[in-house]
């Protein structure tokens, strides 16, 4: 599994968001360097965004949710047409990042 893993639920819909484009970004000196991106399955859920084997070092790092394609799939009028979430990767450990989203707002928390 990878390190970083993620899923979205469209808390509006009570259902997963599937077909959400997520990338994942590192904080460099000079901005943000992409290291990885994936598309949610049907389950809402990227566990593969990062080989198994590659650990990140410690630092900051985002994943950013391209939403407004998603919603516009489904004819909804949304106000975020990004979310980005900014967390720190402090230890070799597993990181899941979850998004609850609906079409004008978010919430997120670290997962298991």
């Amino acid at each position: 599994m990878s390190q970083i893993t993620t899923h979205i639920l469209d808390t509006s819909l009570g259902r997963p968001a599937a077909g959400v484009s997520v990338l994942l970004l590192q904080a460099t000196d000079s901005g943000w360097q992409d290291l990885a991106n994936g598309v949610t399955n049907a389950d809402g859920r990227i566990s593969d965004l990062l080989p198994p084997t590659t650990q990140l070092a410690v630092g900051i790092y985002k994943l950013a949710f391209v939403v407004q394609e998603y919603f516009e799939r489904q004819g909804v009028k949304a106000f975020y047409p990004v979310v980005e979430i900014c967390f720190a990767v402090t230890a070799a450990e597993h990181y899941h990042v979850p998004l609850l989203l609906n079409p004008f707002g978010y919430s997120t928390y670290r997962g298991s």
